[in-house]
């Protein structure tokens, strides 16, 4: 005879996709976090309003009384942790296994241009919370209470993004 699934089983079977896409969303938001505390931990302060053209520096940095050192972070954790999204988004969450050149070009495009959007949004979303006085400090990193709030809002928007954009399946012919 034989045994019945489990009912976790069958829920996962049935909510696989977006159970992967937590566990992966989960995931590439503490890679971003790490890297997003370890550069504001461990980089010397230093003048890197200096970097940017003046301006960039006159319309959005002084205007909006951004710290550039939480913008520097926030976009080097953003580059890592979309590499790291789009190859575990691709692989394990919507299972496109093709590695066609044209099908993989697509999705990275479109994956990529969604996460400029949503990243964009976050890494001038969190210096501006800090500046609007949302400015707490958790575990000795500033301004990682605001980063959790946007990285919320991010996580949802990107699934949408990469479901219905990125990793759409192919229409199939009739």
């Amino acid at each position: 005879m034989k045994e019945k699934p489990s009912v976790f089983r069958e829920l996962f079977i049935k909510y696989r996709e977006i159970i992967m896409y937590c566990i992966f969303g989960v995931s590439t938001t503490i890679v971003n976090w790490l890297i997003y505390s370890i550069y504001v931990r461990v980089v010397p302060v230093n003048d890197y309003a200096s970097g940017f053209p003046t301006w960039f520096q006159a319309l959005i940095v002084s205007r909006l009384h951004l710290d550039i050192k939480l913008l520097y972070a926030g976009v080097v954790a953003w580059i890592i942790a979309v590499i790291f999204a789009f190859i575990t988004n691709k692989l394990w969450v919507f299972e496109s296994k093709s590695w066609n050149a044209k099908l993989v070009t697509g999705e990275a495009l479109t994956f990529f241009g969604g996460r400029i959007a949503t990243g964009l949004l976050e890494v001038m979303a969190v210096p501006a919370f800090v500046s609007w006085g949302f400015d707490s400090t958790l575990f000795g990193v500033d301004g990682l209470p605001a980063k959790i709030v946007i990285s919320v809002a991010i996580v949802i928007l990107n699934y949408i993004l990469s479901k219905f954009i990125s990793f759409r399946p192919a229409k199939k012919a009739d």
